[in-house]
Order: C-alpha cells, then sequence, then structure tokens
C-alpha cells in the first residue's frame, strides 16, 4: 500500500448523552465519502446503543440495537456511556491477483467509538462507503469471552420484498432463493437481499468471517432483524482468548439490482493478502469425471461402474489437452466411496487410490500434455478424520504436481464431526465456530504447499480471497447437479436469482456447459442451450468446469467454440442490465487480452434489453461473435436448444438489441479489430 495513496483525516472528541429517546440522543455521526449515506450512533437513556442508516438524507435503517448476551459474564448491553471517538477517511486502490476486476478501489471514511459498560470496554467501528456499510465489534483482551448471542439488528425503514434461502437447515446452503415480503421472512442465510417498495436495494451479509461463528440473520417482528450465531456443540456460540474482533456487519446499499453487484465492500472490509507471491494460482477451465456420476451412467465407489479408473481419466486428460483446459477434476479416486460415506467419512483415506487408479502415472501423463490434474478430496463432513490426514494428502499432491484441490462437505443438516480434546469427537453445524475455524485452517495448510482450494458445502464466503487468494472458489448454493437429480431442478429464474444473492459473496463453482440440457432418466433444464453458454460470463469464478460429457461436445461443437474461448480472470466488470431473479447483463474484459465478453439471461418470460456498446473502447471495430436464442427457442420444449450463432461488426456508441427467449440467455465475445 503506497502512503501517497492513503488520506487519513481524525478528529477526536467527546459527546455526551441526554438520556432521550433513540431519535433525539445522537451521540456520534459519519457520512460516507460521496455524502450517499450516513451513520448516526445513538444511546438511550438506560445507556443501551443503536445505529442508523440514512441514503439521500432517507431513513433506510431505523436504530438498531447493538450488544451481546455473554455466558459468563453479565450482558453487553444496557449501562453504557461513551469514551472517545474519532472519524477518519481513508481512500486508496490495491491490485487483485484474479478477480472480477484487476483493481479495487477502497475508500470509506471510518467512525470508531470506545462504548464503556461498569470499567468493560466494547470498542465499535464503522466504515462507511457510498455503497454500503460495514461496522464491527472489537473486544479489548479481558481474558476468555463466551457469547451465547448477539443483540446486533437491523431494523428496515421503508416496506420491503426479501430474496432469500432457509438458515440451519437440511441442505444449508442449497435451498432455493425463495422471494417474499421481508416481514414474511423467517430464518435466513445471507447474503440475504432486499428491494425496498421505493427502488433501494440493500444486502445484508458479513464480511471477514474468521473464527467466530457465522451469522443468520432472524426476523423478530415486522421488518426487524436480528443476528443469530450458528450454534456450537460446546455450549456458547463463540469463545475467544484475548483481544478479538467480530467478523464485519455488512450492508451493500444502492438505488439497482446492478449497484449491488458492483459493489467491492465485502472484498475491502477483510485484510490484504497474507500469502505473499501467489502466481501459482491459477485461474482455468476444467473437465472432469463427474457429471457421469450423477447421470447414474459410472459410480464413486468401486466395482464394474467406478468411473475414476486410469483409462477414463485418461480420456478426460486427452480431451483437455485437446480443447485448451488446464485441469482434469477425478471424484472418487480414493478409498472410502464404497457404503453410505454421506455424513459419515470416517473411511475416506486421502493418499490410498482404489486399484484401478494410477494416480502418479496419470498426474505425470498429465503434465506431459500440458494438463494438471485436480485433487478431490471429500470428508463426507468428518472433519477430524480430515484433519488427521490434511499434511500428508497435501504433501501427496504437491509431490505430483497437483496444485489445486476440490473439497467436499456433504453431511445431513449440516452436522460434522470435529475433533475434541478428552473425547473421540463431537458433531457441530459446519458453519459454527468450529467449522470456520476447519475451513481457514483447510487453506492455510494448502498454501504451505501451494495448493489452490475450491470447497464444496463449504462456509459461505465472506471475502477472504483477499487475504488468502489461494481460496479460489467455493459452492455454496445450489448447483447445476440438481438439474441431473431433479428434486427439484434448478428453477428457471435461478441464475438471475444467483447474480444479485450468492454471487455478492464472492465466486461460485456452478459447474456450468450442460449443452446436452438433460440430467438423470432424461430429466430437461429449465434452460436454453444459449443461456448455458451465458452462464460462463454470468456467474464468476476464476475456476470453471465445462460440466457435460466430452461426446455431448461433441455434438455441439460450434456452442461449444464459446466454452472453449471464454477466459475466467478478468481486467473489469461492467452490470449492464439487472432486477434480482427477473434478468441480468455482465459485460467482463479479459485480464490478458483486449476482449470482452458478454452474458445474458432471463426468467422464464421473453424479452429484449437495449445494450448500449459504451463499455468498448472509443474509435476501434469489435467482431461481435454471437450466440443468441433462435426465434422458436423457448425453455419448455425441444426448442430449448434452437440456437443462432452469427457475427457482426460493432463500435462503442453502438447498441445491441439482447432478443431473450423463455429460460433463455445470450453469450457474445468481442473482439477488437488491429490498430
Amino acid at each position: 500500500m503506497k502512503a501517497d495513496m492513503i488520506r487519513w483525516i481524525v478528529i477526536f472528541g467527546v459527546c455526551a448523552s441526554s438520556g432521550a429517546a433513540w431519535a433525539d440522543d445522537i451521540v456520534a455521526r459519519v457520512s460516507s465519502p460521496g455524502k450517499v449515506l450516513s451513520v448516526t450512533l445513538q444511546r438511550a437513556g438506560d445507556g443501551r446503543l443503536a445505529y442508523a442508516v440514512q441514503r439521500h438524507g432517507k431513513e433506510l435503517i431505523a436504530p438498531s440495537r447493538l450488544g451481546f448476551v455473554l455466558a459468563n459474564a453479565p450482558p453487553l448491553d444496557a449501562g453504557f456511556v461513551l469514551g472517545s471517538q474519532s472519524v477518519s477517511e481513508h481512500d486508496d486502490t490495491w491490485e487483485q491477483p484474479w478477480g472480477e476486476r484487476r483493481y479495487v478501489r477502497n475508500h470509506y471514511r471510518e467512525l470508531r467509538v470506545d462504548a464503556v459498560q461498569a470499567g468493560r470496554h466494547l470498542g465499535i467501528v464503522f466504515r462507511v462507503f457510498d455503497d454500503g456499510v460495514g461496522f464491527r465489534y472489537e473486544f479489548p483482551d479481558q481474558g476468555k469471552v463466551q457469547i451465547s448471542s448477539e443483540l446486533t439488528e437491523f431494523v428496515v425503514a421503508p416496506p420491503a420484498t426479501a430474496w432469500w434461502q432457509q438458515a440451519g437447515e437440511v441442505w444449508a446452503l442449497e435451498y432455493p432463493v425463495q422471494k417474499s415480503r421481508l416481514a414474511e421472512v423467517g430464518m435466513a442465510n445471507t447474503p440475504m437481499t432486499i428491494r425496498t417498495d421505493d427502488g433501494t436495494h440493500i444486502a445484508f451479509h458479513e464480511a471477514a468471517l474468521v473464527d467466530y461463528a457465522s451469522m443468520w440473520l432472524r426476523k423478530v417482528d415486522g421488518q426487524k432483524l436480528r443476528a443469530q450465531l450458528a450454534p456450537s456443540s460446546l455450549g456458547p456460540a463463540v469463545e475467544r482468548t484475548g483481544a478479538f474482533t467480530t467478523p464485519w456487519r455488512t450492508m451493500q446499499i444502492a438505488g439497482s439490482a446492478a449497484g449491488l453487484y458492483m459493489s467491492d465492500l465485502v472484498l475491502n472490509l477483510n485484510d490484504a493478502n497474507r500469502l505473499g507471491d501467489v502466481s501459482w494460482v491459477k485461474p482455468s477451465k476444467y473437465v472432469g469425471i463427474w457429471w457421469e456420476m450423477h447421470l447414474g451412467r459410472s459410480t464413486w465407489a468401486s466395482g464394474a461402474k467406478h468411473g475414476a479408473t486410469t483409462a477414463n481419466t485418461r480420456r478426460y486428460i486427452d480431451f483437455a489437452a485437446q480443447n485448451g483446459f488446464r485441469g482434469v477434476l477425478v471424484e472418487g479416486w480414493n478409498l472410502g466411496w464404497d457404503g453410505d460415506w454421506a455424513g459419515g467419512g470416517s473411511k475416506f483415506d486421502f493418499t490410498r487410490a482404489y486399484p484401478d487408479f494410477d494416480l502418479p502415472g496419470l498426474s505425470a501423463y498429465a503434465q506431459s500434455k500440458g494438463v494438471r490434474l485436480i485433487g478431490h478430496h471429500e470428508t463426507g463432513g468428518d472433519i477430524a478424520n480430515y484433519e488427521s490426514q490434511m499434511d500428508a494428502a497435501y504433501r501427496l499432491y504437491a509431490s505430483l504436481g497437483v496444485d489445486s484441490l476440490k473439497s467436499g462437505y456433504v453431511t445431513d443438516g449440516g452436522a460434522a464431526r470435529f475433533a475434541r480434546a478428552g473425547a473421540s469427537y463431537q458433531m457441530g453445524y459446519t458453519d459454527s465456530q468450529e467449522g470456520t475455524r476447519h475451513f481457514l485452517k483447510a487453506v492455510q495448510e494448502a498454501a504451505r504447499h501451494k495448493l489452490a482450494v475450491n470447497a464444496h458445502e463449504p462456509v459461505k464466503d465472506t471475502g477472504l480471497r483477499r487475504t488468502y487468494p489461494n481460496a479460489i472458489s467455493r459452492e455454496g448454493a445450489r448447483g447445476v447437479e440438481y438439474n441431473a437429480w431433479g428434486n427439484p431442478v434448478n428453477s428457471v429464474d435461478h441464475e438471475a436469482s444467483l447474480v444479485f444473492t450468492r454471487m455478492l459473496s464472492g465466486p461460485m463453482d456452478y459447474t456450468p456447459g450442460i449443452l446436452s440440457l438433460a440430467g438423470a432418466d432424461g430429466k430437461t433444464f429449465n434452460s436454453t442451450q444459449a443461456k448455458q453458454l451465458a452462464n460462463y460470463v454470468l456467474i464468476y469464478s476464476p475456476v470453471v468446469m465445462a460440466a457435460d460429457l466430452p461426446e455431448n461436445y461433441a455434438k455441439y461443437p460450434k456452442a461449444f467454440k464459446f466454452i472453449r474461448d471464454v477466459p475466467t480472470d478478468w481486467a473489469d466488470t461492467r452490470v449492464l442490465h439487472g432486477a434480482v431473479g427477473e434478468y441480468a447483463t455482465i459485460a467482463r474484459k479479459d485480464r490478458r487480452s483486449e476482449n470482452w465478453y458478454v452474458g445474458s439471461v432471463t426468467d422464464g418470460n421473453a424479452r429484449t434489453l437495449v445494450m448500449p456498446l459504451d463499455f468498448l473502447d472509443k474509435g476501434r471495430s469489435y467482431t461481435a461473435e454471437i450466440y443468441r436464442d433462435g426465434d422458436q427457442a423457448d425453455y419448455r420444449n425441444l426448442h430449448r436448444f434452437d440456437i443462432v450463432i452469427e457475427t457482426r461488426t460493432v463500435r462503442s456508441g453502438e447498441s445491441l438489441a439482447l432478443k431473450l427467449a423463455p429460460g433463455g440467455g445470450q453469450a457474445i465475445r468481442f473482439t477488437p479489430a488491429a490498430l
């Protein structure tokens, strides 16, 4: 960080409280750099603290309570007086090693307050950006702190509609996104997105989730939401010793859905890269032995239908080499898949392969073709078993030139098996404090061996990829495999919902590109073929799978060309259209060329979107390779395969009409003419 890029203005002062009602008892205030948002801190007569948020002077978050209930001490609730407070401003720009855009501006004003209750101190820090607010608590060293619950509230002032999925349930983060009035929300996971009746959008989430329980949102009454910490099996939700900070509680705030996705607030609230040179983290596309198992053509378990054989893997390696894919994922290669492993993976061995899989030989064969094997570690939720083998497993991969891995935590109810001192094991939520400790440990240990990690069934993304760039992607939502199972298949508005909900937290390994548009037993997708291509631009991940079978790509070579061409690492990103659960258009510029790519999708409604080409360089002409829905395209029948591929010459300042079929999409590659 360059000193001449940072500007600090510090103002110190102490404000006394009048003891009046919330609205009349403002004891501190801070506004965003552009005066778009302002936050006030208020103190009630009994010493309770609350904050409120205004946008352009209009109340958005009404006075909302702050504080904690502790298991080993009186609650940090009422009885606060204010000690020191300060306001400062920070403005710098930092570079991502990979990401949606290369350079990220980090511009905010910060309010720091020392709240004192009977000699106990609690720091409260607000960072206010033009596009959102983050705040967290800072605990000074006071021995052991046991947090039973947070009293943190989010009281939404205007009437609003919410897009959310339930928390603390069997499928963890893999429920469909549902839409309801905010007052009808139950227990919700984050990110949770709302749109007020006047069109303002807010996404509630958290940043820098480290050694702390994940935050769910519990509806209290009306439009009042309260932080609910994922429970621990040991007692208090959080136990810490010494000085520590909580995760940031975040609100991305914009006048449109598109503005939410353009926000870098969650990333900016994380610490800078701690790994140094991460050139060994390689954004890329991959194929693998995966979809065929979901179709029932092969199995993870050993036997006559075992998918992870040496011969089958060589076939995928050859396919990857022929088509320019860097990686080949192989699931089911290691011992432990026989029997009922889901939610009970104690038999998994992460260093020993089935007899019909030659790990060293296949790794060498792949590298001779310019391809890398992608490792796979399914834990079945047995974290104790995994951690006991983690170092040996990572060492094995590193010794063979495997530089990335996909991990899995398939369990019921998010219940994982953790090691515990003095006992054989404990059970708990994967997003409990114990779970967040494990996921970070896995990333840190993998970094020691220069391994990138793509976690499935994970703790949600909270921007830690900035601090640990080898946390390259994760799942954390309903992926394409639901279209194979059909219980139910993903809804037609799924991708248009993901962009403005799940994708606000970070990259998602969505496994798109099923050009056959069919799952097991012929189950059909709620998608056209063009929409499958658009998802490569729309659903961001630096590692992206071409998930269909090689023989299906051979059937559709013209559409497959876009999958071969599209990159996974970007210099810039622009959201051109967006409405939550309805439609989205995103343009991204390749980091390694002057090419731009566009992906646009719609829900079950046909629509035409006018797309200005202002993102292209002025004064240059571009060849637009367009992959669009044909005139008869419709996700509800065989016309879902109706795709038109055409080229046009275009320039900045012009517009294109994106005609999207029901359940459809459009993908475009813009290549500039030589100067």
